[in-house]
């Protein structure tokens, strides 16, 4: 089978799925890496003295490098593969992680070591092209929610980082480092790149060039901002609005902000199956319009029991659909040579998606103490989307590479 082969009843090979696993698993071990400060935030913003801005940038600052890191190694996974990425940046991961213990009393020194844990955030770039190349174009979408599914990795951090803290202040990352050091091993000797798969011969520069020519890219960019930037910054920040607003302990918060997550993961893949059997861009048109919806609802801050659980929750899914449909419009209309690129670019903006609400959330309650208008905020970015994606991205056609 080669990544162009369109045919419906094509089954993929044994090392289709075999990578497929693998790649998950790796995706939600970096991503518990990258999300490691957002369940200890208040625990550090107590121990530092920060404000509520100064403690909403700490967790906010991994999702910099994590998002914009995912366009060079997104086009660095088109011309070297996944075999080499995975285990490479996954062992790069390790050394931010075991910083973290060495930087814990200082601000400074934990924003610095924030920008490095970002490193965590880019295999997504490597597992989508790897996904993409295995797969047939009639399976793509579902295959590569499933894999989106390693976003899981944040609502493992949200559930066990603060437990495992309560046993010792520094062991949730020495834990998570001896997990992606054995993930390495694994990586190494079970990932395969496609040996059909196109290997673009330009430079990085001119690859990604290419791909920020494409209209599509950016239109997909905006749409991945909302979805999957949503997802971010609620799995940045969810522990600390859940403790600041509702006044939970830490561990109860990161409990909660654990479900949510667990949510997005769930519908993740749904949004991807649902994508294959219609239109992706209406099938995120309707997720970012229940976003829409029910951000208005958490708008009017109702209590946590039931009103507020069911709204977060709500929202989590139509998060996680709208995620795993933008990709797949994403495996539709762009040229399989340039897949790891324009995912490098979608994906990094769907990172800074999530970077700038936490500072929002956090400057809005320190100047308001209300967490309202920024709810309302995120009611318009989605309503926008869910106009975007119906009037304009259904229409959508195949991008020939030769005209970028």
């Amino acid at each position: 089978m080669t990544p162009t082969d369109t045919a419906q009843h094509v089954r993929p090979p044994a090392a289709a799925w075999r990578n497929l696993v693998v790649a998950t698993v790796g995706f939600a071990l970096t991503f518990w890496a990258w999300n490691l400060i957002a369940p200890l935030g208040s625990a550090f913003g107590d121990s530092l003295g920060l404000s509520s801005f100064e403690q909403s940038f700490l967790v906010a600052v991994p999702v910099i490098v994590g998002s914009l890191g995912r366009i060079p190694v997104g086009a660095l996974t088109d011309k070297f593969g996944a075999k080499l990425m995975f285990p490479l940046v996954t062992a790069a991961t390790i050394i931010p992680v075991l910083l973290v213990t060495v930087a814990r009393d200082s601000y400074l020194a934990m924003i610095l070591v924030g920008f490095l844990l970002g490193l965590g955030g880019t295999t997504f770039a490597i597992g989508v092209p790897l996904v993409n190349s295995w797969f047939p174009p009639a399976q793509r979408g579902a295959a590569i929610g499933i894999f989106g599914m390693g976003m899981g990795g944040v609502a493992l951090s949200g559930y066990f980082t603060p437990r495992i803290a309560k046993h010792g202040e520094n062991l949730p990352f020495y834990v998570v480092a001896v997990a992606l050091a054995a993930y390495v091993v694994v990586a190494w000797f079970l990932i395969s790149d496609n040996p059909n798969r196109p290997i673009p011969t330009d430079s990085l520069g001119h690859r990604l060039g290419k791909a920020g020519r494409l209209k599509v890219t950016w239109e997909l960019s905006a749409l991945y901002a909302i979805g999957f930037g949503g997802i971010v910054a609620y799995g940045t920040y969810l522990p600390t609005y859940l403790k600041t607003w509702y006044e939970l302990d830490p561990v109860d918060a990161g409990t909660k902000a654990a479900g949510f997550a667990l949510v997005t993961v769930v519908f993740r893949p749904i949004g991807g199956w649902l994508s294959d059997r219609v239109h992706p861009a209406v099938v995120t048109s309707w997720a970012l319009g229940v976003v829409a919806l029910w951000a208005v609802v958490q708008a009017f801050e109702p209590p946590l029991a039931p009103g507020g659980t069911i709204d977060l929750l709500v929202m989590a899914a139509g998060l996680g659909t709208a995620s795993g449909s933008v990709f797949a419009l994403v495996a539709q209309v762009t040229p399989q040579p340039q897949v790891g690129s324009v995912t490098g670019i979608v994906g990094a903006m769907g990172g800074l998606g999530g970077f700038v609400p936490p500072l929002v959330m956090g400057a809005i309650y320190s100047a308001k103490g209300s967490y309202s208008i920024g709810y309302m905020l995120l009611s318009d970015l989605a309503l926008a989307g869910c106009v975007y994606a119906y009037g304009r991205m259904r229409n959508a056609k195949p991008q020939d590479p030769s005209a970028s």
